[in-house]
Protein backbone atom coordinates (compact mmCIF):
# COMPACT_ATOMS: atom_id res chain seq x y z
CA UNK A 1 0.00 0.00 0.00
CA UNK A 2 2.49 2.79 1.34
CA UNK A 3 1.10 5.80 0.04
CA UNK A 4 -1.59 8.40 1.12
CA UNK A 5 -3.30 7.80 -2.00
CA UNK A 6 -3.68 4.15 -1.56
CA UNK A 7 -5.04 4.26 1.50
CA UNK A 8 -7.95 6.80 0.75
CA UNK A 9 -8.33 4.30 -1.75
CA UNK A 10 -8.88 1.75 0.74
CA UNK A 11 -10.71 4.17 3.19
CA UNK A 12 -13.44 5.59 0.17
CA UNK A 13 -15.78 2.75 -0.13
CA UNK A 14 -16.13 2.20 3.59
CA UNK A 15 -16.68 5.77 4.17
CA UNK A 16 -19.51 5.37 1.19
CA UNK A 17 -20.71 2.36 2.76
CA UNK A 18 -21.32 4.06 6.59
CA UNK A 19 -22.94 7.20 4.73
CA UNK A 20 -25.42 4.81 2.98
CA UNK A 21 -26.42 3.66 6.59
CA UNK A 22 -28.27 6.57 7.46
CA UNK A 23 -30.10 6.65 4.45
CA UNK A 24 -32.12 3.70 5.34
CA UNK A 25 -33.11 5.39 8.69
CA UNK A 26 -34.92 8.25 6.26
CA UNK A 27 -36.42 5.90 4.23
CA UNK A 28 -38.36 4.06 7.14
CA UNK A 29 -39.31 6.97 8.51
CA UNK A 30 -40.46 8.45 5.30
CA UNK A 31 -42.37 5.17 3.86
CA UNK A 32 -44.11 4.72 7.34
CA UNK A 33 -44.55 8.71 7.66
CA UNK A 34 -46.64 8.76 4.73
CA UNK A 35 -49.01 5.70 5.51
CA UNK A 36 -48.90 6.13 9.23
CA UNK A 37 -48.55 8.50 11.83
CA UNK A 38 -46.67 9.39 14.69
CA UNK A 39 -47.31 6.17 16.51
CA UNK A 40 -45.99 4.25 13.98
CA UNK A 41 -43.05 6.84 13.75
CA UNK A 42 -41.94 5.83 17.01
CA UNK A 43 -42.43 2.40 16.74
CA UNK A 44 -40.21 2.36 14.15
CA UNK A 45 -37.68 4.10 16.29
CA UNK A 46 -38.22 2.10 19.41
CA UNK A 47 -38.28 -1.34 17.52
CA UNK A 48 -34.63 0.09 15.82
CA UNK A 49 -33.01 0.67 18.70
CA UNK A 50 -34.12 -2.60 21.05
CA UNK A 51 -32.48 -3.98 17.96
CA UNK A 52 -29.65 -1.86 18.02
CA UNK A 53 -29.29 -2.94 21.29
CA UNK A 54 -29.55 -6.45 21.05
CA UNK A 55 -26.89 -6.43 18.28
CA UNK A 56 -24.27 -3.73 19.89
CA UNK A 57 -22.51 -6.11 21.79
CA UNK A 58 -21.89 -8.32 19.22
CA UNK A 59 -19.70 -6.36 17.28
CA UNK A 60 -16.88 -8.34 17.98
CA UNK A 61 -18.09 -10.65 15.40
CA UNK A 62 -16.80 -8.02 12.68
CA UNK A 63 -13.68 -6.81 14.61
CA UNK A 64 -12.68 -10.02 15.94
CA UNK A 65 -12.79 -11.61 12.74
CA UNK A 66 -10.76 -8.29 11.00
CA UNK A 67 -7.77 -8.84 13.34
CA UNK A 68 -7.87 -12.52 12.94
CA UNK A 69 -8.09 -12.86 9.37
CA UNK A 70 -6.03 -9.80 8.41
CA UNK A 71 -2.81 -11.37 10.30
CA UNK A 72 -3.46 -14.28 8.74
CA UNK A 73 -3.57 -13.13 5.14
CA UNK A 74 -0.35 -11.59 5.78
CA UNK A 75 1.03 -14.42 6.86
CA UNK A 76 -0.34 -16.28 3.97
CA UNK A 77 -2.37 -18.70 5.71
CA UNK A 78 -5.58 -18.69 3.68
CA UNK A 79 -7.02 -21.80 4.65
CA UNK A 80 -6.70 -20.92 8.42
CA UNK A 81 -8.84 -17.39 6.65
CA UNK A 82 -11.37 -19.90 5.61
CA UNK A 83 -11.67 -21.14 8.81
CA UNK A 84 -11.63 -17.92 11.20
CA UNK A 85 -14.71 -17.07 9.10
CA UNK A 86 -16.06 -20.44 9.72
CA UNK A 87 -15.55 -20.23 13.38
CA UNK A 88 -17.38 -16.97 13.60
CA UNK A 89 -19.92 -17.99 11.08
CA UNK A 90 -20.59 -20.96 13.45
CA UNK A 91 -21.04 -18.49 16.57
CA UNK A 92 -23.31 -15.76 14.34
CA UNK A 93 -25.85 -18.52 13.97
CA UNK A 94 -25.81 -19.84 17.21
CA UNK A 95 -26.03 -16.26 18.69
CA UNK A 96 -28.51 -15.16 15.95
CA UNK A 97 -30.86 -18.59 16.64
CA UNK A 98 -30.42 -18.17 20.53
CA UNK A 99 -32.16 -14.40 19.77
CA UNK A 100 -34.98 -16.33 17.97
CA UNK A 101 -35.56 -18.77 20.58
CA UNK A 102 -35.96 -16.28 23.88
CA UNK A 103 -37.97 -14.10 21.88
CA UNK A 104 -40.69 -14.64 24.49
CA UNK A 105 -37.97 -13.57 26.74
CA UNK A 106 -36.50 -11.01 25.03
CA UNK A 107 -39.57 -8.68 23.73
CA UNK A 108 -41.09 -8.67 27.65
CA UNK A 109 -38.37 -7.03 28.78
CA UNK A 110 -37.57 -4.62 26.44
CA UNK A 111 -40.82 -3.43 26.33
CA UNK A 112 -40.99 -2.98 29.92
CA UNK A 113 -37.49 -0.72 29.75
CA UNK A 114 -39.26 1.51 27.10
CA UNK A 115 -41.17 4.26 28.45
CA UNK A 116 -43.91 5.02 25.84
CA UNK A 117 -47.21 4.02 25.43
CA UNK A 118 -49.29 0.45 25.36
CA UNK A 119 -50.37 1.45 21.59
CA UNK A 120 -47.04 1.72 20.90
CA UNK A 121 -45.60 -1.05 22.60
CA UNK A 122 -48.07 -3.43 20.39
CA UNK A 123 -46.62 -2.13 17.14
CA UNK A 124 -43.22 -2.51 18.66
CA UNK A 125 -44.46 -6.19 19.09
CA UNK A 126 -45.12 -6.03 15.77
CA UNK A 127 -42.05 -5.09 14.28
CA UNK A 128 -40.11 -7.04 16.54
CA UNK A 129 -41.70 -10.51 16.16
CA UNK A 130 -41.13 -10.25 12.68
CA UNK A 131 -37.56 -8.62 12.32
CA UNK A 132 -36.04 -10.96 14.90
CA UNK A 133 -36.30 -13.49 12.16
CA UNK A 134 -33.05 -11.86 10.49
CA UNK A 135 -30.98 -12.04 13.11
CA UNK A 136 -28.67 -15.23 12.29
CA UNK A 137 -28.40 -13.05 8.91
CA UNK A 138 -27.45 -10.21 10.44
CA UNK A 139 -24.99 -11.09 12.93
CA UNK A 140 -23.26 -13.24 10.16
CA UNK A 141 -22.78 -10.80 7.96
CA UNK A 142 -21.13 -8.83 10.50
CA UNK A 143 -18.73 -12.10 9.98
CA UNK A 144 -18.32 -11.33 6.64
CA UNK A 145 -17.93 -7.69 6.61
CA UNK A 146 -14.92 -8.62 8.82
CA UNK A 147 -13.51 -11.04 6.54
CA UNK A 148 -13.19 -8.27 3.75
CA UNK A 149 -12.18 -5.64 5.66
CA UNK A 150 -9.15 -7.94 6.83
CA UNK A 151 -8.73 -8.87 3.29
CA UNK A 152 -8.68 -5.51 1.92
CA UNK A 153 -11.83 -5.88 -0.21
CA UNK A 154 -13.23 -2.19 0.74
CA UNK A 155 -14.88 -2.10 -2.68
CA UNK A 156 -16.86 -5.48 -2.10
CA UNK A 157 -17.58 -4.56 1.17
CA UNK A 158 -19.05 -1.40 -0.25
CA UNK A 159 -21.31 -3.30 -2.83
CA UNK A 160 -22.17 -5.59 -0.38
CA UNK A 161 -23.73 -2.51 2.07
CA UNK A 162 -25.31 -0.84 -0.80
CA UNK A 163 -26.94 -3.94 -1.98
CA UNK A 164 -28.04 -4.15 1.81
CA UNK A 165 -29.21 -1.02 2.36
CA UNK A 166 -30.73 -0.47 -1.42
CA UNK A 167 -32.38 -3.79 -1.24
CA UNK A 168 -34.08 -2.90 2.31
CA UNK A 169 -35.26 0.71 1.11
CA UNK A 170 -37.04 -1.29 -1.83
CA UNK A 171 -38.87 -3.77 -0.16
CA UNK A 172 -39.96 -1.52 2.66
CA UNK A 173 -41.22 1.34 -0.27
CA UNK A 174 -43.29 -2.01 -2.03
CA UNK A 175 -44.51 -3.37 1.59
CA UNK A 176 -45.41 -0.43 3.07
CA UNK A 177 -46.44 2.20 0.12
CA UNK A 178 -47.95 -0.18 -1.94
CA UNK A 179 -48.99 -2.87 -0.22
CA UNK A 180 -49.87 -1.17 3.14
CA UNK A 181 -48.24 -3.35 5.52
CA UNK A 182 -47.25 -0.61 7.94
CA UNK A 183 -44.51 -1.22 10.57
CA UNK A 184 -44.61 -5.16 9.89
CA UNK A 185 -43.73 -4.72 5.88
CA UNK A 186 -40.59 -2.14 7.23
CA UNK A 187 -39.79 -5.65 9.56
CA UNK A 188 -40.10 -7.75 6.41
CA UNK A 189 -38.45 -5.70 4.22
CA UNK A 190 -35.35 -5.83 6.35
CA UNK A 191 -35.37 -9.36 7.16
CA UNK A 192 -35.20 -10.37 3.64
CA UNK A 193 -32.90 -8.08 3.29
CA UNK A 194 -30.53 -9.53 5.43
CA UNK A 195 -30.56 -12.44 4.44
CA UNK A 196 -30.44 -12.59 1.12
CA UNK A 197 -27.44 -9.83 1.98
CA UNK A 198 -25.72 -12.72 3.68
CA UNK A 199 -26.02 -15.37 1.05
CA UNK A 200 -24.69 -12.75 -1.33
CA UNK A 201 -22.33 -12.12 1.08
CA UNK A 202 -21.35 -15.65 1.92
CA UNK A 203 -20.78 -16.11 -2.19
CA UNK A 204 -18.37 -13.15 -2.56
CA UNK A 205 -15.99 -13.99 0.26
CA UNK A 206 -15.88 -17.98 -0.98
CA UNK A 207 -15.06 -16.66 -4.62
CA UNK A 208 -11.89 -14.69 -2.95
CA UNK A 209 -10.87 -17.57 -0.87
CA UNK A 210 -11.14 -19.89 -3.82
CA UNK A 211 -9.29 -16.98 -5.70
CA UNK A 212 -6.20 -16.77 -2.75
CA UNK A 213 -5.53 -20.75 -2.74
CA UNK A 214 -7.21 -23.99 -4.16
CA UNK A 215 -6.91 -25.34 -1.20
CA UNK A 216 -9.79 -23.31 0.29
CA UNK A 217 -12.17 -25.15 -1.74
CA UNK A 218 -11.50 -28.80 -0.04
CA UNK A 219 -13.51 -30.38 2.80
CA UNK A 220 -13.64 -28.28 6.16
CA UNK A 221 -11.83 -30.08 9.01
CA UNK A 222 -14.69 -30.07 11.70
CA UNK A 223 -12.59 -31.52 14.19
CA UNK A 224 -9.82 -29.16 14.09
CA UNK A 225 -11.87 -25.98 12.91
CA UNK A 226 -12.72 -25.60 17.20
CA UNK A 227 -9.61 -27.11 18.21
CA UNK A 228 -9.69 -25.99 22.33
CA UNK A 229 -6.75 -23.26 22.45
CA UNK A 230 -7.41 -21.59 19.41
CA UNK A 231 -11.25 -21.16 20.49
CA UNK A 232 -9.83 -20.14 23.74
CA UNK A 233 -8.47 -17.39 22.47
CA UNK A 234 -10.73 -16.26 19.99
CA UNK A 235 -13.68 -16.46 22.94
CA UNK A 236 -11.25 -13.93 25.29
CA UNK A 237 -10.88 -12.01 22.42
CA UNK A 238 -14.47 -11.68 21.55
CA UNK A 239 -15.32 -11.59 25.41
CA UNK A 240 -13.05 -8.50 26.01
CA UNK A 241 -14.11 -6.50 23.05
CA UNK A 242 -17.56 -7.03 24.11
CA UNK A 243 -17.04 -5.23 27.54
CA UNK A 244 -15.07 -2.71 25.14
CA UNK A 245 -18.21 -1.96 23.32
CA UNK A 246 -20.70 -1.97 26.14
CA UNK A 247 -18.20 0.79 28.02
CA UNK A 248 -18.41 3.25 24.92
CA UNK A 249 -22.20 2.47 24.93
CA UNK A 250 -22.29 3.60 28.95
CA UNK A 251 -20.10 6.58 27.93
CA UNK A 252 -22.51 8.15 25.39
CA UNK A 253 -25.39 7.38 27.51
CA UNK A 254 -23.77 8.74 30.48
CA UNK A 255 -23.11 11.85 28.54
CA UNK A 256 -26.91 11.75 27.31
CA UNK A 257 -28.29 11.36 30.49
CA UNK A 258 -25.91 13.70 32.12
CA UNK A 259 -27.31 16.76 29.57
CA UNK A 260 -30.89 15.76 30.43
CA UNK A 261 -30.60 16.84 33.66
CA UNK A 262 -29.85 20.68 32.49
CA UNK A 263 -33.39 20.74 30.74
CA UNK A 264 -35.11 19.49 27.67
CA UNK A 265 -33.68 22.38 25.39
CA UNK A 266 -30.05 21.33 26.09
CA UNK A 267 -31.23 17.79 26.08
CA UNK A 268 -32.21 18.46 22.58
CA UNK A 269 -29.79 20.87 21.49
CA UNK A 270 -26.96 18.25 22.79
CA UNK A 271 -28.43 15.60 20.64
CA UNK A 272 -28.22 17.82 17.56
CA UNK A 273 -24.48 18.42 17.75
CA UNK A 274 -24.23 14.57 18.59
CA UNK A 275 -25.42 13.62 14.86
CA UNK A 276 -22.81 15.82 13.31
CA UNK A 277 -20.14 13.69 16.22
CA UNK A 278 -21.70 10.67 14.18
CA UNK A 279 -21.23 11.77 10.76
CA UNK A 280 -18.06 13.12 11.00
CA UNK A 281 -17.37 9.04 12.73
CA UNK A 282 -18.20 8.12 9.35
CA UNK A 283 -15.27 9.64 8.00
CA UNK A 284 -12.52 8.27 10.58
CA UNK A 285 -13.55 4.81 10.42
CA UNK A 286 -12.99 4.56 6.92
CA UNK A 287 -9.56 5.50 8.22
CA UNK A 288 -9.87 3.42 11.57
CA UNK A 289 -11.04 0.21 9.15
CA UNK A 290 -7.97 0.44 6.83
CA UNK A 291 -5.26 0.76 9.74
CA UNK A 292 -7.33 -2.65 11.00
CA UNK A 293 -6.62 -4.68 7.81
CA UNK A 294 -2.74 -2.81 7.26
CA UNK A 295 -1.89 -3.97 10.93
CA UNK A 296 -3.18 -7.08 11.23
CA UNK A 297 -1.61 -7.87 7.51
CA UNK A 298 1.30 -6.39 8.30
CA UNK A 299 2.00 -8.52 11.75
CA UNK A 300 0.95 -11.34 9.75
CA UNK A 301 4.03 -10.59 7.47
CA UNK A 302 6.12 -9.12 10.53
CA UNK A 303 6.85 -6.78 8.63
CA UNK A 304 7.64 -3.62 10.86
CA UNK A 305 9.01 -1.30 8.06
CA UNK A 306 5.56 -1.13 6.72
CA UNK A 307 3.41 -1.46 9.83
CA UNK A 308 5.03 1.79 10.91
CA UNK A 309 5.17 3.76 7.84
CA UNK A 310 1.66 3.17 6.66
CA UNK A 311 0.28 3.93 10.36
CA UNK A 312 1.92 7.38 10.09
CA UNK A 313 0.27 7.69 6.89
CA UNK A 314 -3.00 6.58 8.26
CA UNK A 315 -2.38 9.15 10.90
CA UNK A 316 -1.69 11.85 9.01
CA UNK A 317 -4.80 11.60 6.16
CA UNK A 318 -7.49 11.15 9.83
CA UNK A 319 -5.86 14.35 11.01
CA UNK A 320 -6.49 16.19 8.09
CA UNK A 321 -9.53 14.52 7.60
CA UNK A 322 -11.04 15.49 11.57
CA UNK A 323 -9.45 19.41 11.21
CA UNK A 324 -11.71 19.61 7.69
CA UNK A 325 -14.38 18.47 9.52
CA UNK A 326 -14.40 20.18 12.58
CA UNK A 327 -13.64 23.79 10.38
CA UNK A 328 -16.55 23.03 8.35
CA UNK A 329 -19.10 22.10 11.15
CA UNK A 330 -17.81 25.30 12.82
CA UNK A 331 -18.39 27.23 10.19
CA UNK A 332 -21.28 25.79 8.68
CA UNK A 333 -22.90 24.33 11.71
CA UNK A 334 -25.08 26.83 12.00
CA UNK A 335 -26.71 26.59 9.21
CA UNK A 336 -27.26 22.75 9.90
CA UNK A 337 -28.87 23.78 12.85
CA UNK A 338 -31.26 25.56 11.80
CA UNK A 339 -32.23 23.07 9.21
CA UNK A 340 -32.35 20.60 11.60
CA UNK A 341 -34.48 22.13 14.40
CA UNK A 342 -37.38 25.45 14.29
CA UNK A 343 -37.08 25.82 18.43
CA UNK A 344 -35.02 29.20 18.45
CA UNK A 345 -34.44 28.09 22.26
CA UNK A 346 -32.75 25.12 20.90
CA UNK A 347 -30.86 26.63 18.27
CA UNK A 348 -29.13 29.02 20.68
CA UNK A 349 -27.97 26.23 23.01
CA UNK A 350 -26.59 24.29 20.09
CA UNK A 351 -24.74 27.01 18.59
CA UNK A 352 -23.29 27.54 22.01
CA UNK A 353 -22.56 24.69 22.30
CA UNK A 354 -21.26 23.70 18.73
CA UNK A 355 -17.08 25.00 19.29
CA UNK A 356 -17.14 22.35 21.89
CA UNK A 357 -18.83 19.42 19.35
CA UNK A 358 -15.94 20.81 16.56
CA UNK A 359 -13.14 20.36 19.34
CA UNK A 360 -14.44 16.74 19.83
CA UNK A 361 -14.12 15.80 16.45
CA UNK A 362 -10.89 17.09 15.78
CA UNK A 363 -9.25 15.11 18.81
CA UNK A 364 -11.37 12.42 18.13
CA UNK A 365 -9.28 11.07 15.29
CA UNK A 366 -6.72 9.49 17.50
CA UNK A 367 -8.47 7.07 19.28
CA UNK A 368 -10.35 6.22 16.39
CA UNK A 369 -6.94 5.29 15.02
CA UNK A 370 -5.96 3.14 17.66
CA UNK A 371 -8.80 1.25 17.91
CA UNK A 372 -7.83 0.07 14.50
CA UNK A 373 -4.47 -0.76 15.86
CA UNK A 374 -5.57 -3.06 18.77
CA UNK A 375 -8.32 -4.58 16.75
CA UNK A 376 -5.63 -5.09 14.15
CA UNK A 377 -3.68 -6.70 16.21
CA UNK A 378 -6.55 -8.25 18.40
CA UNK A 379 -4.90 -7.17 21.35
CA UNK A 380 -8.31 -6.63 23.17
CA UNK A 381 -7.72 -6.79 26.36
CA UNK A 382 -5.77 -3.58 26.52
CA UNK A 383 -8.91 -2.20 24.51
CA UNK A 384 -11.20 -3.79 27.45
CA UNK A 385 -8.96 -1.87 29.98
CA UNK A 386 -8.27 1.73 28.11
CA UNK A 387 -12.18 1.72 27.55
CA UNK A 388 -13.08 0.73 31.14
CA UNK A 389 -10.46 3.24 32.40
CA UNK A 390 -11.40 6.46 30.05
CA UNK A 391 -15.18 5.95 30.95
CA UNK A 392 -14.06 6.18 34.60
CA UNK A 393 -11.96 9.42 34.30
CA UNK A 394 -15.14 10.89 32.23
CA UNK A 395 -17.52 10.14 34.92
CA UNK A 396 -15.26 11.89 37.37
CA UNK A 397 -14.47 14.65 35.00
CA UNK A 398 -18.35 15.24 33.99
CA UNK A 399 -19.32 15.37 37.50
CA UNK A 400 -16.98 17.71 38.74
CA UNK A 401 -17.08 20.05 35.77
CA UNK A 402 -20.55 19.96 35.10
CA UNK A 403 -21.59 20.56 38.53
CA UNK A 404 -19.61 24.27 38.24
CA UNK A 405 -20.13 24.96 34.66
CA UNK A 406 -23.24 22.85 33.11
CA UNK A 407 -23.43 21.76 30.15
CA UNK A 408 -20.11 23.58 29.49
CA UNK A 409 -18.60 21.33 31.73
CA UNK A 410 -20.30 18.28 30.50
CA UNK A 411 -18.47 19.02 26.86
CA UNK A 412 -15.02 19.54 28.22
CA UNK A 413 -15.62 16.20 30.37
CA UNK A 414 -16.58 14.36 26.89
CA UNK A 415 -13.48 15.80 24.75
CA UNK A 416 -11.18 14.70 27.16
CA UNK A 417 -13.27 11.26 27.64
CA UNK A 418 -12.22 10.58 23.87
CA UNK A 419 -8.57 11.79 24.21
CA UNK A 420 -8.29 10.03 27.34
CA UNK A 421 -9.41 7.06 25.27
CA UNK A 422 -6.31 7.56 22.50
CA UNK A 423 -3.48 8.19 24.93
CA UNK A 424 -4.33 5.13 27.66
CA UNK A 425 -4.27 3.08 24.10
CA UNK A 426 -0.92 4.83 23.17
CA UNK A 427 0.17 3.79 26.31
CA UNK A 428 -0.21 -0.43 25.47
CA UNK A 429 1.65 0.65 22.32
CA UNK A 430 4.95 -1.10 23.11
CA UNK A 431 3.23 -4.36 23.21
CA UNK A 432 2.04 -3.94 19.77
CA UNK A 433 5.60 -3.24 18.83
CA UNK A 434 6.96 -6.25 20.39
CA UNK A 435 4.47 -8.77 18.54
CA UNK A 436 6.91 -8.25 15.54
CA UNK A 437 9.74 -9.75 17.49
CA UNK A 438 7.66 -12.97 18.39
CA UNK A 439 7.76 -16.14 16.01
Amino acid sequence: MKSHLAIARKAFPIILANASAPLLGLADTAAIGHMGGAQEIGAIALGALVFSFLYWGFGFLRMGTTGYVAQAYGADHHDEVRNIGLRYGVIAIAVGTIFILLQQVILPISLYLLDTSDSIKQLVADYFYVRIWGAPATLCTYALLGILIGLGETKKLLALQLLLNGLNITLNIIFVVFLGFGVQGIALGTVLAEWFSFLVGTWMVWRILNRLSPKAKKAVAWKTLFEKSQFAQMMQTNGNIMIRTLALLFGFAWFTNRGASFGDGILAANHILLQFVSLSAFFLDGYAYVVEMMVGKNLGARNQIAFRTELKMANELAAVTALILALLFFFGGDWAIRGLTTDETVRSFASDYLPFACLYILVSFYAFQLDGVFIGATLSKEMCNASIFSVFTFLAFSTLLSWHFGNKGLWIAFIIYVSVRGLSLYYYMPRIRRLFTKH
